[in-house]
């Protein structure tokens, strides 16, 4: 976003004023919209809820912390199962790990209100394993994590994706696999920022005219140490929370070596 805390406000483009009467009445109107919106929420998921499901050999060993382990280990115990599928440059710099990957899994730390469900959570890497640990622990992660390099879906394959798997018994199945823009659902930032006058400050929103210009998609994925995007010495947005993190140059690239 191009507008900064000491520009002018005459000079911003900004809503119109209006007495709180009219701006009632612009909620109102608004307001039916955003219940519609909700119920055709309510309606995909019931849709989703009535999808098939596809069976595959929950005894397929993946990496994790105690060594290889069965897939079926990750429902610890439970019959529904939630994983984050999280990309990975092998042997980049902690800082160098995937931007979008890193704003998806910052989100998720913690999956009490799930397992209270009844679902157990955990994110599947491609990585190799002996080089996720030390990134868990300057990252603060502590949910599980499972390397799954070589693996076929829908255990491995793609990343970037949410997937929902169901236990019945010794039996394992996929039930609900998504990626791109779907996975916001994991991130409440990208929905309170919709909340926000500027939104999420990139040039695909549909903005009033003469609102601030946006930059690409994600753009805020990737900061430097004052929170600007672009130089030559950015990092993942929430890497910069970490104790030690500084400025560096040397960043990961999609260079997989199986």
């Amino acid at each position: 976003m191009t507008t900064t805390d000491d520009q002018p406000a005459a000079t911003r483009a900004m809503p119109p004023i209006v007495d709180r009467a009219t701006w009632q009445a612009a909620r109102d109107e608004l307001l039916v919209r955003e219940k519609a919106h909700t119920h055709e929420g309510d309606a995909i998921a019931a849709a989703r809820r009535r999808m098939p499901m596809v069976e595959f050999d929950g005894t397929t060993e993946v990496v994790g912390a105690d060594g290889p382990v069965p897939f079926i280990d990750l429902f610890q115990g439970r019959d529904e199962l939630l994983v984050y599928k999280h990309m990975w440059h092998d042997g980049a710099p902690l800082q160098g790990q995937c931007e979008g990957c890193t704003v998806t899994a910052w989100q998720l730390k913690d999956a009490v209100y799930l397992n209270a469900r009844g679902v157990s959570f955990a994110i599947l890497t491609e990585g190799p394993w002996e080089e996720v640990p030390p990134y868990l622990e300057f990252m603060g992660y502590t949910q599980p994590w499972y390397s799954v390099r070589g693996l076929d879906e829908p255990i491995g394959g793609a990343m970037g994706h949410l997937t929902s798997f169901l236990r019945d018994g010794d039996r394992t199945f996929m039930t609900y696999d998504i990626t791109g823009r779907g996975t916001e659902m994991a991130g409440p930032s990208f929905a309170l920022l919709d909340m926000t006058p500027y939104g999420r400050g990139e040039a695909w929103q549909d903005n009033p005219e003469g609102w601030p210009a946006g930059d690409s998609a994600c753009w805020y994925w990737r900061t430097d140490a004052s929170g600007r995007p672009g130089s030559d010495t950015t990092r993942p947005a929430p890497q910069w929370t970490r104790p030690g993190a500084g400025p560096v140059t040397s960043l990961g690239r999609h260079e997989h070596h199986h």
